[in-house]
């Protein structure tokens, strides 16, 4: 039996995505076991999965900015390299997956000095912090944007696209509209992120009598969101969220179109699903700016319409949507022409080459 160490952390998209490889992974017989943090949100995802084993270490925040923990995180940093190198031995992987965030540097480091192979995926333009030190140790640089290739060696770096979920695919489309009681309306789907945004829910909020009599709305709002509507007209065309897990592929297979920022899985996921969207990524006053050359990227390829933050007002966003609507069947057309929408095959492949399958 072969074995495989998955990792990553920090955030939701640093684990999801190693979650999309599971159903290939048992396929062939894999033994698979997730390192991640003491207390992060991977382990809480990754301890709800049944035939993944869980393994904690430490970890330190690689900060671009002051902070007093900068001083001792790094001895956090080499305590979780230490875990890592008593758990390559221990468990003598045939190879290691990494999604990247901090906790995955040390794991890999450890991986390296152990002559394990290390896949890394970069799911964003540019690399972050962690995987541009993580980089020197891999095997194999998989990336989702083809033009991150600019920034990585010809020797390790491919452009696979992102692994997405395979339940994803299973939605259905009949049982969302009568979960919601939505009449015929066409579908709109918001999501601000997993804290929600706050620019976008008031932008749509203040829209909601116009919005309501051309579409049925579907508003993922983020925790501590929900806004009171007393108007029973906007209420049964406007149904809000603060998150929804179970659901989630039947409100996508229901969706006609979608508002969404920019973050790179779930741009993604809507490409693979081939499903309109209008995109407002995160300024760079909130974020390194990849969310912005995220959205050009598939403004670019014609998968998206635009609207930058700084630029979000009621009427812009009404604008914008006229955009989205007009577009609808060359946006489809664009993404439906893409070879490199669901990165889950060329990756299992590559997992698959480096073990022998």
């Amino acid at each position: 039996m072969k074995k495989i160490i998955l990792t990553g952390g920090g955030s939701a998209g640093h684990v999801t995505p190693n979650l999309a490889l599971k159903p290939y992974l048992l396929k062939n017989k894999f033994e698979i076991h997730y390192i991640g943090s003491e207390s992060g949100i991977e382990k809480d995802i990754i301890e709800k999965e049944d035939n993944i084993k869980y393994h904690p270490v430490r970890t330190g925040k690689l900060r671009r900015y002051f902070s007093w923990k900068n001083f001792t995180d790094p001895f956090r940093v080499i305590g979780g390299y230490s875990d890592a190198k008593k758990l390559m031995k221990e468990i003598k992987p045939d190879v290691v997956f990494s999604k990247g965030g901090f906790v995955s540097v040390p794991v890999v480091a450890a991986a390296h000095k152990y002559k394990i192979p290390v896949i890394s995926h970069e799911s964003d333009m540019t690399p972050g912090l962690a995987n541009k030190l993580s980089k020197r140790f891999a095997t194999k640089l998989c990336v989702t944007f083809p033009e991150a290739l600019e920034h990585i060696s010809k020797e390790i770096g491919v452009f696979t696209g992102s692994p997405i979920r395979h339940e994803l695919y299973s939605g259905n489309a009949q049982r969302a509209r009568k979960k919601l009681n939505f009449d015929s309306k066409p579908v709109l789907l918001i999501i601000g992120g997993s804290l929600g945004s706050k620019v976008i829910n008031e932008a749509v909020r203040s829209n909601l009598e116009t919005l309501c009599k051309k579409f049925n709305i579907i508003h993922l709002c983020g925790k501590n969101n929900i806004a009171e509507i007393n108007d029973s007209a906007i209420s049964r065309s406007y149904k809000q969220f603060e998150f929804v897990k179970e659901e989630l592929p039947d409100y996508f297979a229901l969706s006609d179109y979608i508002i969404s920022r920019a973050g790179s899985n779930a741009i993604h996921e809507f490409l693979a699903l081939k499903k309109p969207m209008l995109l407002i990524p995160l300024s760079k006053a909130a974020s390194r700016g990849d969310q912005i050359l995220n959205a050009k990227s598939f403004e670019k390829r014609g998968y998206a319409i635009v609207l930058e933050e700084e630029k979000l007002t009621p009427s812009t966003l009404l604008k914008s949507l006229d955009y989205l609507e007009k577009d609808k069947d060359k946006l489809i057309a664009a993404m439906s022409s893409n070879k490199n929408a669901d990165g889950t095959d060329s990756i299992t492949k590559i997992i698959g080459e480096v073990c022998g399958i």
